[in-house]
């Protein structure tokens, strides 16, 4: 294996815990076991069933086996794969540090599947604001505990109430007393009722998340709107295991929109100590990106461009962070990270989704990762990491 630079700390920033069947309902308070999330078999299949309404099936999450092959998407995760088929190391705390031991991977950050990757199978099936309210609060407390027994080498990234601009402000501030070193938000709040992130109504929780150190995450496909780009962008004459690739590659660029968004609405001038992360959602596409945003900006809205403090690509600079994985393949990956900023890279393996880097993953990319400048290795494959997670 080609030869790392000394004092390497792998940090992986973006990876994925599979719900427990009871993770609800051995918190819920007594009298709310069955109004909770919860599994029921219906018509032979493992359903997530909530007021009397199923949000989706309560599958593996993941593609990779218990002897640690992986397997297509199409016959795994999306095929008739349950909790039960899928390597403990999906849902089970101590496979995971026992696995991430194996692969020299020292912290993982992690995400939710089947509650939505911003959280929002929730929102759009609960209608109850105060057991929405309860199955959050439930949610973070369950993951707060994970981060706890891991001592700190789990980092799940909590997830927001987006319909309700105050309880996000309050859920902030609990869960930075909890011990969390973020939050994971929908890049659509007004898909479920709340105004969109650019407006000034968020202010007060873009203000606690800074003054919190909270770090606020944009997952791929955090939202129902994001999510309309996985089902539509494939022409339907595709096979069906080519769909999930059209998909899935149609939801990395997605994330551009909320850069360019969070740019242009002026939110980083009110609060220039905000840290974003957008996740899984690569960085070859970033440095055209930072050129189109200062020409569009600069061509269409003149006056608007002169009213913000900075260069639109500058506030990716000061207030973004992006995560990459398999890309390390192809071209000058010096020059790439060198392009969006070696101090704003993170290094990410999707475990045990369908484009995570299995079964090594920190050798599947040590050829291209040990031509990088020794520096520049230590900072996307944890440096950056630990010192925004504060680690």
């Amino acid at each position: 294996m080609p030869q790392l630079a000394e004092g390497l700390r792998v940090v992986d920033a973006d990876s994925h815990m599979t719900e427990r069947h009871d993770l609800f309902t051995a918190r819920a308070p007594k009298g709310y076991e069955d109004k909770v999330p919860h599994v029921e078999t219906i018509d032979g299949e493992e359903m997530w069933v909530i007021e009397g309404k199923t949000f989706g099936r309560a599958g593996s999450g993941g593609t990779i086996d218990h002897a640690g092959k992986k397997h297509p998407f199409r016959d795994s995760q999306a095929g008739s794969w349950g909790i039960d088929d899928v390597h403990p190391a999906a849902w089970d705390a101590g496979s995971r540090l026992r696995l991430m031991d194996e692969n020299g991977i020292d912290v993982q950050v992690l995400y939710p599947n089947s509650i939505g990757l911003g959280g929002h199978n929730l929102v759009n099936s609960v209608k109850n604001p105060e057991l929405l309210r309860l199955c959050v609060e439930i949610y973070n407390d369950a993951l707060a505990e994970v981060q706890e027994q891991s001592g700190n080498r789990l980092l799940p990234m909590p997830i927001m109430p987006a319909w309700d601009i105050e309880e996000c402000v309050r859920e902030a501030q609990r869960c930075a007393e909890l011990g969390y070193r973020g939050v994971n938000m929908t890049a659509d709040p007004q898909d479920s009722g709340s105004p969109d992130l650019g407006h000034r109504a968020w202010d007060p929780f873009w203000e606690v998340c800074a003054g919190l150190d909270l770090p606020v995450h944009f997952h791929i496909g955090a939202s129902q709107t994001a999510l309309a780009y996985f089902g539509t962008t494939y022409w339907p004459s595709q096979d069906d295991y080519v769909k999930p690739a059209i998909g899935g590659a149609s939801l990395f660029q997605n994330n551009s929109r909320v850069l360019l968004n969070s740019a242009y609405s002026g939110m980083f001038d009110r609060h220039p100590n905000l840290k974003m992360v957008s996740v899984e959602s690569g960085i070859g596409w970033i440095p055209f990106m930072l050129e189109a945003m200062d020409y569009e900006l600069e061509e269409n809205a003149p006056e608007h461009f002169q009213k913000l403090q900075k260069l639109p690509s500058e506030y990716f600079r000061d207030n973004w962070y992006a995560t990459l994985w398999f890309e390390t393949g192809r071209g000058d990956l010096q020059h790439l990270i060198d392009s969006v900023g070696e101090d704003k890279v993170m290094f990410e393996t999707d475990f045990p989704h369908p484009t995570c880097l299995h079964p090594k993953p920190v050798e599947m990319v040590s050829e291209k990762i040990s031509e990088l400048r020794p520096e520049t290795q230590r900072k996307v494959m944890g440096g950056n990491a630990v010192a925004l997670y504060r680690l």
